[in-house]
């Protein structure tokens, strides 16, 4: 890593401090919330906005949640600023789009830079998305610029070194003209543990894509059991669980985040002639808390919002929830009773551990018999998946629970009173219709018995 690159991590503490000051509720514990009483916890529920704002001072923005920082501090050079005359809300590409400027004349006084956020700390685990178009090139003057286009996540400002709360996710920072050491267009994510300030010593784990990202991109990550996975286009490119100096600190979240936008110059040394103009654009970003979903699932639920006319939605729980659909909302979520009277679907153990098998259980209204079915197709529970085993399509295969990750082997269609796999055309199925309490599901030929009687989803 360049050493120019971990300095810049010095100014970090300066956007850490305006987001803590900005918010009364700082810090979250680790981990999903088990609640006693699994029945009566609300959903985890999920945010999502297409900034379809007139500007930033619309009282909708506010009311939403996002404010647009001003005045000094870092990261950037030092003397430049942040100004909120840098956001507006334009039509790019037939939609409209959250739009930040930073433009530069080489100079500190005359650089300014650009950043939004949530003002709330109350995003950890689950999955994070945005849809970004990164520039390769300025919209006005010489090109050459260090410039930072970026997407991250960021919890309270250091108390002291290596501070075990502090919690910083950058979901993307994209570099077109390159800079910290590198001249090629490259795109960094990064997980902290913490840091030394004085001298610079971070513990993080990075990764990083040397091509040029100009255009639309995807961009999600998944936190969730001690990981943290970053995706573009669907690709995964990094998986972090600990720091990469030493591989012994964890760089998964442990205190509650805001989500942040910004635009901003790593240094001026690579500007030359009049004042150039750079510019990031936003299509939506969107949150879903303590649940795990697959870029193609992530697609397929702002597709569904949007085609509802929803242009936000915040119904994010305080405190302990059940993961689950986060998507549309439209169809309810609870108990699959199946035709085995007294019988229910089931996560064993309430596990969430890829693999954890799905089986018959008498029903008991707990989290781990409560399902959503979404838009996709898919039935979802504690955040995960229903899966058919290794993609496997015959007779036997057995079901279990998995990363949401929209293949072939996690599409229920109801029929027939219950669910068929398309890809297999085989149904799920409880083996001889057993009435014993932990039968491991399976997929069976059709056959309208009572074994493979499963109802929709319901409180």
């Amino acid at each position: 890593m360049p050493l120019a690159q971990l300095r810049r991590k010095r100014l970090v503490t300066a956007t850490a401090a305006a987001l803590a000051a900005a918010s009364t509720s700082l810090l979250g514990a680790v981990g999903v919330a088990t609640p006693s009483n699994a029945a009566a916890a609300p959903a985890c529920g999920a945010l999502f906005d297409d900034f379809s704002y007139d500007s930033p001072s619309d009282a909708a923005f506010r009311s939403n949640g996002w404010s647009v920082r001003s005045g000094g501090g870092g990261p950037g050079p030092a003397g430049a600023s942040w100004s909120a005359s840098g956001l507006s809300f334009p039509v790019v590409d037939g939609q409209k789009v959250a739009q930040l400027s930073a433009s530069t004349n080489g100079t500190p006084g005359g650089t300014s830079q650009t950043e939004f956020l949530q003002t709330g700390m109350r995003f950890l685990e689950g999955t994070y998305a945005s849809r970004i178009k990164f520039h390769d090139a300025p919209a006005a003057g010489p090109d050459g610029d260090h410039v930072n286009q970026t997407f991250f996540a960021i919890g309270p400002a250091q108390r002291f070194d290596y501070d075990p709360l502090y919690s910083e996710l950058d979901f993307s920072e994209y570099l077109p003209n390159g800079g910290w050491g590198t001249s090629k267009p490259t795109n960094y994510q990064t997980s902290y543990n913490g840091y030394r300030a004085d001298p610079w010593d971070p513990r993080n784990a990075q990764s990083e894509q040397s091509r040029s990202l100009e255009g639309w991109h995807d961009v999600v990550a998944q936190v969730a059991g001690g990981h943290v996975k970053y995706f573009i286009d669907g690709t995964l490119v990094g998986d972090h669980t600990v720091d990469d100096k030493t591989g012994t600190y964890s760089v998964y979240p442990r205190a509650a985040m805001t989500i942040d936008f910004n635009l901003w110059f790593v240094d001026l040394a690579g500007h030359s002639g009049a004042a150039s103009t750079w510019q990031q654009h936003v299509d939506w970003v969107y949150h879903a808390k303590n649940t795990v979903l697959s870029p193609a699932a992530v697609a397929s639920r702002v597709s569904s919002l949007r085609a509802a006319g929803s242009t936000h939605r915040d119904d994010i729980a305080a405190g302990a929830c059940i993961p689950g659909d986060t998507g549309t909302g439209s169809g309810p979520t609870g108990a699959v009773a199946s035709g085995i009277a007294g019988k229910c679907l089931d996560v064993k153990g309430a596990g969430t551990a890829n693999g954890t098998p799905v089986q018959l259980w008498s029903c008991n209204g707990t989290g781990a018999q409560r399902w959503a079915r979404t838009a996709d197709n898919t039935l979802t529970a504690l955040g995960k998946c229903l899966d058919a085993a290794g993609g496997g399509t015959a007779n036997r295969t057995k079901l279990q629970l998995w990363d949401c990750n929209g293949t072939a082997a996690q599409q229920w269609q109801p029929h027939d009173g219950g669910y068929r796999n398309p890809v297999s055309g085989r149904c799920l199925d409880d083996p001889g219709a057993s009435t014993t309490d932990g039968t491991q599901l399976q997929l069976w030929d059709c056959n309208s018995t009572n074994a493979q009687k499963w109802s929709l989803p319901a409180a």
